[in-house]
């Protein structure tokens, strides 16, 4: 008898996480579980991604409420749920204005939001041997769902995470085990819950190199346009955390350096792209910084590429960093937290200090030397960059469970 998954995400919008569960989707062993997809709302590029012997839940429209404009909420008749996110926003403004947070109230709304609104959310019927809350609302599995274990995924440096940490503490109690996608983000997630030692595992993110190397076997549309230009692609949301505003930056100063046959394009979309637009103008860096938005294959981009940079301020583990290097790609990561855990310095990659003259420095060293570049590539191609394996810790769960139960 297979064993019964249900693993929930909010949406299948094109970003690190949702890449990350397509991944890890294309790997299950079907022959010995069923999985569910709790999707709260049936939207983004994503879906057609995900593997056919995956069935996904019916959409559940109570479900879809957590992102959506609050007018279009109460256009739709979701009364109860609109009047807690207007309560919890002028809540989290509050907050964050007294905690003084550099990333306003974003995130701790969104914790209040989660955690109130789950009481008017219904219950899903079926119940499963092993529920993974693979993203935020983890309300929803840890409060809607029976199942025999229940584990929620983190994907963040949690020293950098400006939240209401009792309020999340009081979620991750209620989970079996809390998966980590690196010893670095578990690191940090102790530092901040000590008393979860117990309950965390780390799952790293699971990477298919058939999967990814069959997609990037695509044309892309920057072959062509710089075959005689140095290119440099990154991928990312488009927000201050991801240091895109540095990258542009930086770039002004290659050219000022004399080194202008750089093109550097940025796969992503976001909430910061009216702000880097407006950057990149007052550099007049059109030609050069181009912002290639949502792309449901980012790996044709990343194949034609000379260097793959990631300039984040923090990062759990950036997911693309890694499907870099399965491509054979030079990386260059600036130097935030969890950084070694995504590259070994000087044999697949390099880090740089996490600053505007760290980038320019780092990527000046590529420019110059064609041999820098050769010999990651060397050093990359001798690494083997798939963890499938990294299953197996969910599989022994959920053997662990049908034992306890007397199932055999």
């Amino acid at each position: 008898m297979k064993k019964n998954v249900l693993i929930s995400v909010y949406d299948m919008e094109i970003g690190g996480i949702e890449r990350s569960l397509i991944n890890m989707l294309e790997s299950f062993d079907y022959d010995r579980y069923k999985v569910d997809l709790l999707i709260c709302n049936h939207a983004g590029d994503f879906m057609s991604l995900i593997p056919k012997q995956v069935h996904v839940l019916p959409q559940i429209d109570n479900y879809t409420v957590y992102r959506k404009p609050i007018i279009q909420c109460i256009k739709e008749g979701h009364y109860s749920t609109s009047f807690i996110r207007i309560v919890c926003k002028g809540i989290a403004k509050y907050k964050a204005m007294f905690r003084n947070l550099k990333e306003g109230p974003g995130y701790i709304q969104m914790q209040l939001v989660s955690k109130y609104t789950s009481y008017f959310m219904p219950r899903i019927p079926q119940r499963y041997d092993l529920a993974i809350s693979y993203a935020w609302p983890h309300d929803l599995i840890a409060q809607k769902v029976t199942a025999d274990k229940k584990i929620a995924w983190i994907h963040t440096d949690y020293s950098e995470l400006e939240i209401d940490n009792k309020l999340d503490l009081a979620v991750w109690n209620k989970f079996d085990s809390i998966a980590s996608v690196s010893e670095a983000c578990t690191k940090s997630f102790l530092a901040a819950y000590p008393s979860l030692e117990k309950k965390v595992i780390v799952v790293e993110n699971i990477t298919s190199p058939a999967f990814i190397k069959k997609m990037a076997a695509e044309t892309s549309s920057i072959q062509k346009k710089t075959a005689e230009a140095f290119t440099i692609v990154s991928v990312g949301r488009l927000s201050f955390v991801k240091g895109f505003d540095m990258a542009v930056e930086a770039l002004k100063k290659l050219h000022d350096k004399g080194l202008t046959n750089i093109k550097w394009y940025v796969i992503g979309y976001g909430g910061y792209e009216t702000e880097l637009k407006q950057l990149i103008a007052y550099h007049s860096l059109e030609d050069s910084f181009i912002l290639l938005g949502k792309k449901t294959n980012p790996y044709p981009y990343i194949q034609a590429c000379d260097l793959y940079v990631q300039p984040s301020r923090y990062e759990g583990k950036a997911v693309t960093v890694t499907e870099a290097q399965i491509l054979g790609k030079p990386i260059l990561i600036t130097n935030y937290p969890t950084a070694r855990s995504q590259v070994e310095e000087g044999v697949d990659g390099f880090i740089c200090t996490l600053s505007v003259e760290g980038i320019v420095e780092g990527i000046q060293k590529f420019v110059e030397s064609d041999e820098l570049s050769r010999t990651l590539i060397d050093r990359i191609k001798d690494k083997d960059y798939s963890n499938t394996f990294e299953l197996n810790k969910l599989y022994e769960i959920m053997e662990d469970v049908r034992l306890s139960r007397g199932v055999i």
